[in-house]
């Protein structure tokens, strides 16, 4: 529903008069969903009062977001009209207005050239039809006579019949040039019903304003727009050797549908995430019952489709140099740069971070018949924004990642990989399920798996592997295990039932690890 909403309530000036003043986009902060854009007002007023209407401001503009600040004028009340309302006063249009002007005069010369050009041939035609009817009396006029004037009236159809000619060829001539003012005069009017189409929408605000003396003034408007966002990609490059090392390679993508066209404007990336949660959460008292359950009901799930707009990249910006504001990293780019709307992915540099990683060879043969690269590493002082992640080991490309949300010194895992040289295999020799004696009510399950780590690569790995085991949170299920080699960890960052082995591999070496789980259940339960 279309309103206009006051945003601040001061005392209006009275008879105030209006004016009229565009404004120019000369910075631009984008956040990771909206943006910050600040605006020049320049216009000229005498002393006194009056109403400043910009009247050119996207229709994605938040209206309660809204700050003005001017050194030279007085700001009072002001006013924001969305778009789509017809503005109370045309915009002016000095440039369209002189161009319409112009092919109008034109036209009208060139159709009065052409109306001229008629009328030279109707007279022509006027006059070879006179003297076509023009008879003299034989009986009367002497032969000599009759022939000079049938002489003179073939000359002067002959010349008439000639300027004719001449005329019409002239016309055609005539007609092209008519033609082409006509086309230009409708294109110069059809640019003006587009600014004018494209004005309605446009929102507007009205500003009361107060001058201390004759001259121009200045204001700065800022506001946010919500059609706007950037989002990081990342290039990570894993060396081994001769030292293990890691580059990571960032990059923004930068995305804006405002409505307008952002030129030559002062680009600065926020990492702050204003449309996110600003508050903790509330937590309420939690009132439970128990009750008789309800009979189940048949759920059917329906299927989603992912779905991808596809918009070819720009070519890529200078680097943006960090900062910080507060706590929040900000990235500024160098250069004015050019955002036309409806324009998807910009990429901007925002330049590479070093880190020494930790590189292990992760193994899981419950799932996997290959282990893989895995490279972690401690996060600098910046915060790095989830985005996804081109994966590139000693050169090579590997494969895509997605880089979850990382704080600054949080700590990071990628993988890079699998190792084809690295096999493993997980069997299972025994697994067996019966009474645990011939009058006990107890029941049991016994499981033992063999898993085997070969190397057939040129050199040695620092190895990680990870198996599972069952576990239970009651006391009638006891679950015990055993292992040869007996695992580095349990339980590992609280994730239950995990163990896990570290050693080193060498090339052509094999380690194999015995795996044994006992389950106990009192007789008449079963297992799940």
């Amino acid at each position: 529903m279309r309103r206009l909403l006051p945003l601040l309530f001061l005392p209006a000036p009275v008879f105030a008069d209006t004016i009229v003043a565009p404004s120019t986009v000369t910075a631009v902060t984008i956040y990771p969903q909206g943006a910050e854009v600040t605006r020049e007002v320049q216009f000229s007023a005498p002393a006194g009062r009056h109403d400043l209407r910009i009247a050119d401001l996207p229709a994605s503009t938040v209206p309660d977001l809204i700050r003005l600040a001017s050194e030279e004028t007085a700001l009072g009340s002001f006013t924001f009209q969305e778009a789509g309302l017809i503005p109370v006063d045309p915009p002016a249009m000095p440039d369209l207005d002189a161009a319409i002007s112009a092919a109008q005069a034109t036209r009208d010369a060139a159709a009065l050239a052409r109306d001229r050009i008629a009328a030279r041939i109707e007279a022509a035609e006027a006059q070879v039809g006179f003297l076509r009817g023009m008879t003299a009396e034989v009986t009367s006029q002497p032969p000599a006579e009759i022939a000079a004037l049938s002489q003179m009236i073939g000359s002067e159809v002959l010349a008439a019949r000639e300027a004719m000619l001449t005329a019409r060829a002239e016309q055609a001539a005539a007609d092209r040039v008519l033609a082409e003012a006509d086309t230009a005069l409708a294109e110069a009017l059809a640019a003006r019903e587009e600014v004018r189409a494209a004005q309605a929408d446009k929102a507007q605000l009205t500003v009361a304003i107060t001058q201390a003396a004759d001259g121009a003034g200045r204001l700065t408007l800022r506001h946010f727009v919500e059609d706007a966002a950037w989002r990081p990609v990342y290039d990570a490059t894993l060396i081994r050797s001769p030292a293990p090392a890691l580059t990571l390679n960032r990059g923004a993508l930068i995305s804006q549908f405002s409505g307008e066209d952002w030129r030559g404007v002062a680009l600065t990336l926020s990492t702050a995430r204003p449309s996110d949660q600003a508050a903790p959460s509330l937590l309420w008292p939690e009132l439970r019952r128990a009750e008789l359950p309800e009979p189940e009901r048949a759920y059917k799930s329906g299927a989603m489709e992912d779905m991808a707009v596809a918009a070819a990249p720009v070519a890529e910006v200078e680097t943006a140099v960090p900062a910080m504001q507060g706590d929040v990293v900000v990235y500024q780019v160098p250069a004015a740069v050019d955002l036309a709307t409806g324009v998807a992915d910009l990429r901007v540099a925002l330049g590479d971070l070093s880190f020494t990683p930790e590189i292990e060879a992760r193994a899981v043969p419950r799932a996997d018949s290959t282990a893989f690269v895995m490279a972690t590493f401690t996060n600098g002082a910046e915060i790095l924004l989830p985005g996804e992640v081109v994966l590139l080991r000693d050169g090579t490309l590997v494969g895509r990642s997605a880089l979850e949300l990382t704080p600054a010194r949080g700590e990071i895992e990628l993988a890079f990989g699998a190792i084809d040289g690295l096999k493993l295999t997980r069997d299972m020799p025994q697994n067996s399920q019966g009474d645990a004696g011939f009058l006990s009510s107890d029941t049991a399950r016994s499981e033992a798996a063999l898993l085997r780590v070969e190397n057939l690569t040129e050199e040695a790995w620092p190895l990680h592997v990870i198996d599972q085991i069952p576990y239970s949170e009651q006391d009638e299920l006891a679950i015990t295990y055993s292992a040869t080699p007996a695992p580095t960890e349990t339980d590992p960052d609280g994730a239950r039932g995990l163990l896990g082995w570290r050693f080193d591999l060498a090339p052509g070496a094999v380690q194999e690890i015995a795996l044994t789980v006992q389950l106990r259940w009192p007789e008449g339960m079963e297992l799940r």
